[in-house]
């Protein structure tokens, strides 16, 4: 389904947001954690947080892919992990070791290490990556996506309109510089 490129629902609450909390500029991105381009924005996108911290918030929403056997399981993983605090930081675990774990049968295992390594309840992370909830959360970002006109990883949308995905991060900062400026 298409939107004219524009985003199908804005930011919420439930939402994985960083940054800002008044943002002048919005960027959410849709992704699919074993997608190697969504890898690959993952520096560009962290240095614009960083950067731009005080005037741009970032959104993370799921779009796993169907041909990326693990895709699904890394995003139930990190979900599982934000519900203990830490989404963010099993979400650049997940990206920064994608080769450890994209071609793997099952990565379920690796993910679980992962929950280890940041001192999850083990336990609780288990229960969490296997529930209902979890499942629709990511169904429910999924939903969005295909609503807003998603048909690949990465898609990002700046200030609510699909924007092309930039070649450089000069390229992505004009981007943001130009909607600092104009809105």
């Amino acid at each position: 389904m298409n939107n004219n490129g524009l985003l199908s629902e804005e930011v919420t609450a439930s939402d994985w947001t960083k940054g800002a909390q008044n943002p002048k500029v919005t960027l959410v991105e849709y992704s699919d954690f074993q997608c190697p381009a969504c890898a690959a924005y993952f520096e560009m996108v962290e240095q614009a947080v960083t950067e731009y911290d005080d005037r741009l918030s970032f959104t993370y929403r799921h779009f796993p892919l169907a041909q990326h056997k693990n895709a699904q399981s890394a995003s139930y993983a990190s979900e599982a992990a934000g519900k203990q605090g830490k989404f963010w930081e099993m979400h650049k675990m997940i990206f920064e070791q994608q080769a450890d774990w994209a071609e793997k049968n099952n990565a379920s295992e690796i993910f679980k290490g992962y929950a280890q390594e940041l001192k999850l309840d083990l336990a609780r992370y288990a229960t969490d990556v296997a529930s209902t909830e979890i499942k629709d959360a990511v169904s429910h970002d999924r939903d969005t996506g295909l609503r807003s006109g998603v048909d690949s990883t990465p898609s990002f949308y700046l200030n609510g309109k699909k924007m092309q995905n930039p070649r450089s991060y000069d390229e992505l900062k004009a981007l943001i510089e130009f909607a600092i400026v104009n809105g």
